[in-house]
This record gives C-alpha cells, structure tokens and sequence, in this order.
C-alpha cells in the first residue's frame, strides 16, 4: 500500500527522509551495534545525539547563548502547570486566550495564583485574534501568556502582543519550527514536538536563563522545576531518547531545506493553494477571519453537517486521511505541517474541486 496524505492536527507525518533515515539506522546506529532505542542515556553515543540536536535546534531557531533548550516529557499540557510554578512569583499572570489551549492553560494556572484574562476571541468562537497592541496587562504581572497558534480553530498571531515590557510566554506547539523566530521576545517558548517536529512524548522548551530559579512556588515536585532540567542539560531522569534522536534528523531535514525562512516560505505557498481554492468555492468555507488565518490548520465546513461527513469518508477512500475537524467544532480541518508536501495540498484541492462538481445544487 502506498503512503496516504496525512492532514492529521497530530500526531502528524513526518518527512518521509527522516523515516528512511532512521530505518536504514534501527539496527545498528552508525555501527555501534544497536538501536538508539537500546542505548543508554548516560552513554557516549548517546550523548553525542542529544548535544547534536540541541545543536542543530539552536542553530535553526537563532538560540542565544543565555537561552537553555530543554528536552521534556508530559506533553505541552504539562507546560500549562509548570510555567506558573516556577514563573508566577507575584502569584498573578495574564491570559490572552484564542481557544481550547489558552483557556485550559489559563485555568491551571489559576490554582496557583490570579490568572487575568486581558483579551479574548471567545466572543466569535476563537475565529480571530484579538488586537493585542495596547492590552490591560496588571503591573504586578509575572508574565504574559499566548498559545501563538490555535491547532483546532485555525487562528495564528501574525504579530506578537504589546507585552508593555512583561515577559512573554507562549506555546508553539503548532506552528513549531514552520518560520523563523525572535527569540529574544520571549522569556519562554515551549511546544509539544509531535505536530511538527518529531513523534510524540518530547517537548521542547526554550527559556531564558535568568528565569530558571530555584525559588518556584512551594510545593513544586522536582521533577516539573526548569532548574532541574537545566542542570542536568535535560538528562536528569531517562529521556524519550528514541524521539528525540528522531527530532534531530528533523532538525538536520530543516537545516537541509535552508532553514526556517525556506520552510516558512513552503508553507505559506502550501496554504496560499489551500486558501485560494477555498476562498472561490461554492460549497466549502473557511471559518477563520481571512487576516488570522493559519497556514498550518485550516478548518473549513461546507455548512451541511451530513455533507460533512460525506466528504470526510470519499477523502479517506482517496488516500486524504484524518481531515474530521476537532471534535469540539467539527467539520474538516487540514493541517499542512512542514513534511506535507505541495503535492499533497495539489491533491487535495483537486479532490475537493471535483466534490464540488459532483455535489453542486
């Protein structure tokens, strides 16, 4: 059976060289005589694959010196309890929530302290950014906290918020890695790595030194303290090893392609397809404000439920796997992550085009 186009929000496909890569490697890496599965972290070997990819991680995304790169487990969602943990020293943050993960991140962060919601989308369901340029962000603010782009809704700052000299903290779980980034504008950044990056059960955060302390709010478990990762330059207890020896290859794949202005440039061709097809159709709409678009998730409906469903199950036949919108708006969604090829997008659009004919009132 041929590979199918995965549209999935996540776990999401990978570039097929990286997966050649790691297979002609599962048996013997570089002639060590066994798989990264089967090594020991503490070894040399392995060694030498964690400090390259963080590495190659630095060099694509422009990591300053007095920046740790931290290789964690627990998914982005553990991020949601470890950031007030150790950032919210005044016992007090501010929220701009653009969906799902900024609301579930802001309600963590409220059993630690007063989590202030300085600015919403919620009023047209998460389908726009708000303006962030002149927010009401409490003085006494330990940080202020993003979900840069909006997985099941669709939504992408184009334009970081005005954070009125506040530090910034956001969760990039879904447009990891897909253009080029500041880091210097944030204090912290982190994301799950299994949309864009590598597969599941590595995050990836990245955080400026001077904010990992050992000062974090009482009651911290060591195992969810930065300092604790940082100092042991993410080794403290065994890693997902395998995942991210698979996030290296990324890393060297991205570096390969010219890096994060290369991708970025990619991507937004990918969607420009994508979009430009959606905005001169009959039958499928999209459902985000045109200036918020992501062009890694792009949710769209026909406005028939039924039909909906009708076009989910053809595109699968076709081989245009997991396009079911999230479950909390349905619809369709395809996410166009950096390993999706152009063609994939050429060939969906086809799809869709000759659904259109054939279902035309």
């Amino acid at each position: 059976m041929s590979r199918v186009f995965n549209f999935s929000a996540g776990p999401a496909m990978l570039p097929e060289e990286v997966l050649r890569k790691a297979a002609d490697e599962m048996m013997d890496y570089r002639g060590c005589g066994m798989s990264v599965m089967e090594m020991s972290h503490r070894g040399k070997v392995y060694d030498g694959i964690i400090k390259e990819a963080e590495a190659d991680f630095r060099k694509l995304a422009g990591v300053p010196d007095n920046y740790k790169v931290l290789f964690l487990q627990g998914g982005a969602s553990t991020q949601f309890a470890m950031v007030p943990m150790n950032l919210m020293k005044n016992r007090k943050a501010a929220y701009i929530i653009t969906g799902q993960w900024a609301k579930k991140a802001c309600q963590e962060a409220s059993i630690y302290g007063e989590a202030v919601q300085v600015a919403s989308s919620a009023d047209k369901n998460f389908s726009y950014i708000p303006d962030c340029s002149d927010l009401d962000i409490p003085e006494d603010a330990d940080y202020l906290y993003i979900c840069e782009n909006n997985t099941i809704y669709g939504t992408e700052y184009k334009k970081l918020p005005n954070t009125k000299g506040h530090i910034l903290v956001s969760d990039v779980s879904s447009n990891f890695l897909s253009r080029p980034i500041d880091v210097e504008k944030y204090g912290m950044f982190f994301g799950g790595v299994q949309k864009n990056v590598g597969p599941a059960g590595v995050t990836i955060a990245v955080i400026r030194e001077d904010l990992i302390r050992e000062d974090v709010l009482e009651g911290t478990p060591t195992m969810l303290k930065y300092k604790t990762h940082a100092d042991a330059d993410s080794l403290y207890n065994t890693p997902p090893c395998y995942n991210i020896y698979i996030c290296g290859l990324v890393f060297k794949w991205l570096l390969e392609k010219g890096g994060l202005g290369a991708i970025a440039e990619y991507n937004e061709a990918k969607a420009k397809i994508f979009y430009d097809y959606l905005d001169e159709s009959s039958l499928f709409r999209g459902t985000v404000r045109k200036g918020d678009r992501s062009p890694m998730n792009a949710p769209f409906v026909t406005g028939d439920p039924d039909l909906d469903k009708e076009f989910i199950r053809e595109a699968e036949a076709h081989g245009f796997v997991s396009l079911k919108g999230h479950r909390s708006v349905g619809g369709m969604r395809a996410s166009m992550y950096n390993a999706m090829p152009v063609e994939g997008v050429e060939k969906l659009v086809a799809f869709m085009k000759e659904f259109e004919a054939s279902h035309r009132a």
